[in-house]
Parts: C-alpha cells; structure tokens; sequence
C-alpha cells in the first residue's frame, strides 16, 4: 500500500476571512430586516386607502343626509300650514259667494278623488291592493268622514273661520272620552287636568264670539265628535290589519268614497245649484278660491299623514298645535275679524290646554312602555 495520505486543515487566514464574511453577511441581513420598511401589494395598499376614506367621509354624509331630512320636513311643516291658511280663507269667502255646504263638499272630495286617482296612475303613490271585503269595512269611516267635513264647513258659513278653530281646539277632550268607550283606554290623571284649560278656553272664547251663533258652534262640536270617531275607528280597524291600507292611502279611498256617498246627497238636500247660470253669477275669482280650496282641503289633510310618519306622534300634536294658532290669526287679518280680550284669553287657554294634552299624552305612553317592557 502507498503512504497514506493525510488530510490537512484548511490554512488558518482562510478560515477566518470565510468566518467574518459569514458574519458580515448576518448582521447585514439583520440590519435590512430592522430597517427596511414593509412594503403591501399595490392592490391591497388600494384598498387600505379607499377605506380610510369612506370612513373619513361617513360622517360627512350621515351630516348630510340629516340636514337634507331636517330641511325637508321644515318645508312639509311650513307646506301643511300654508294650505290650511289658503282653504280657511278660501272657503269661507266661498261660502259667503255659495252658501251650500253639502255641494262644496262634495266638489272638494271630488277633487281629492281625482288628485288621488293622478298619483297612483302615475306612481307617486303605490296602488294599494284592496280585498274584497275591505270596502264595507271602510264604509262606516267614509260616512264618518263625509259628516265631519260636512259639519267643518257648515260652521266655517255661520261664524269666524277662528272661532271654528278655537272650538275643534275642544278636540282632545272627545278623543279622550271616546277612547275610554270604544277602545277601552283610560287616561291618567295629567291627561285630565290638562282637558280642564281646554274647556276653560272654549267657554271663555264662545261667550265674548261677536259672531257667536247656535249653528256654528254646534257643527263645530259636531265636526270634532265625528272626527275623533273617525279616528278611534282608523285605528281598530288598521289594528285588524284589512288589505294592508297605510294612512295615506286609506285617506285617499275614504276621499274617493265620500264623494260617491255625498253627492247624490248634496243633490238631493240642496239641488243641483252649481249650474252655468249659477257659475256666470259668481263674483269675481270665487270660482279659482273654490278649486285652489278644494286643492288645498286634499293637500293640507295627505301632507298631515306624510309629516306623521316621519315624527312622533307628540310632534305632529305639537305640530297641529302651532298650526291651529297660524290659522286663527291669519282669519283674523284676513277677515279683520274684532276679537276682545276675554276672546283672545280663551282662543290661548284652549290650545296651551291642547299643548299640555300632548305632553301629558307623551309621559304617559312612556310609563306604558316601561311598564310593558317591566
């Protein structure tokens, strides 16, 4: 055998230069770990940005969208009170001019049938889907209906257009009374303090009426016995959930309906009276006052329902509460209508009365609440 071979180490300053290049090449890689930045796809950086800013501007929008509603049910509000100056106005120096309460009436359904009719066939308003038996369930409130409007007007040709509003102030008073018989609630002890400044008011305002007569106000109390009928029966029959009707709608089939019940009534009771004859006769711009009221008597009820759907039912009292006081005082410029001091007194008490009504109405539907959650 040959010699044998011995393997030799490596030459020491070759191993320590391999040794510090190992360690150089380390601690420069740890280094770039530590100082190098992290560097995300160009898709994935995209997306962190788009949602930095949707979030940036999510309150930007929310703050947008509540100055749009706010601004918006301002202009119902103010759209409500401007319609019901207009057909007060309106009506009563229709009256004067036309002195039959049933026919225009039925001219100011007749006109709200046809504005109802406009906005289904054009879908403003979704049509409403209408079971066969929801019309007589219907028929007792378009009765209702047709008497309480009826009675509005009789009152608005015997007295002030303020007086008439100064009595249907009375209006919480039967709501109350009604409910407690037909829907079985009882109401609380502040609900019935606060009836006491209404009935104050009216009493008050009715003896100092300079225009005070049997007529006007007992149609007034008439109107608002069957109104707040109206209602008590809106409500037991929304409560049975017929044919899926909203208020809107509802209102817009009792319109259609009182029309076909009242005018073959007016007809009868009163004669056809609105004939060319008749219309040639009429003073100078009654005819446009009697359609702007007739717009206006479908416009000013449909908003009502449209703002209560977007407010609570304390604010749309509230609401009406304000709207009432716009009315007497515009009547009372327009008419120029002598009002005393005992009167104006009364017209005060009586709504303030209705403002307390409503509050008292809120605390107490709170308690409920509580007491159910409970």
């Amino acid at each position: 055998m040959g010699p044998s071979r011995r393997l030799l180490p490596p030459p020491t300053s070759l191993t320590k230069n391999s040794a510090m290049r190992t360690s150089v090449t380390s601690i420069a890689t740890r280094k770039h770990l530590e100082i190098s930045p992290i560097r995300l796809p160009e898709r994935k950086r995209s997306l962190l940005c788009n949602a930095s800013a949707v979030a940036a501007a999510a309150p930007a929008d929310e703050s947008g969208k509540d100055w749009q509603a706010t601004l918006k049910l301002g202009l119902l509000f103010a759209v409500w009170y401007a319609a019901n100056v207009y057909f007060n106005i309106y009506n009563k120096q229709v009256l004067k001019a036309f002195p039959y309460p049933m026919t225009c009436t039925a001219i100011q359904f007749g006109i709200g049938s046809l504005i109802a009719c406009f906005m289904w066939l054009t879908g403003i308003m979704k049509r409403p889907k209408i079971e066969p038996g929801a019309f007589r369930a219907i028929s007792p409130l378009a009765c209702i209906h047709v008497l309480g409007n009826v009675l509005t007007n009789v009152s608005l040709r015997a007295v002030a257009p303020s007086f008439t509003h100064t009595v249907k102030a009375a209006e919480p008073l039967f709501s109350v009374i009604l409910s407690s018989l037909f829907l079985g609630s009882q109401p609380t002890l502040p609900v019935v303090a606060s009836l006491l400044p209404i009935v104050a008011g009216v009493v008050l305002a009715s003896t100092s009426e300079l225009s005070f007569n049997w007529t006007g106000f007992i149609a007034a109390l008439g109107s608002n016995i069957t109104f707040q009928s109206r209602n008590v029966l809106s409500k037991k029959f929304m409560l049975k959930g017929k044919a899926g009707l909203d208020n809107i709608n509802l209102f817009s089939i009792l319109t259609i309906m009182s029309f076909f019940i009242l005018a073959p009534l007016a007809v009868v009771l009163e004669g056809v009276q609105l004939t060319p004859a008749a219309i040639q006769a009429f003073p100078p711009g009654v005819l446009f006052k009697g359609v702007v009221a007739g717009l206006t008597f479908h416009a000013y009820q449909q908003i009502s329902y449209m703002i209560l759907q977007r407010v609570t039912p304390v604010t749309h009292a509230v609401g009406n509460c304000v709207k009432r006081i716009v009315v007497i005082v515009a009547s009372v410029i327009a008419f120029n209508t002598p009002v005393s001091g005992q009167n104006a007194f009364g017209t005060a008490l009586a709504i303030a009365g209705v403002f307390l009504y409503s509050q008292a109405k809120r605390s107490g539907d709170k308690k409920e609440v509580k007491a159910a959650a409970a």
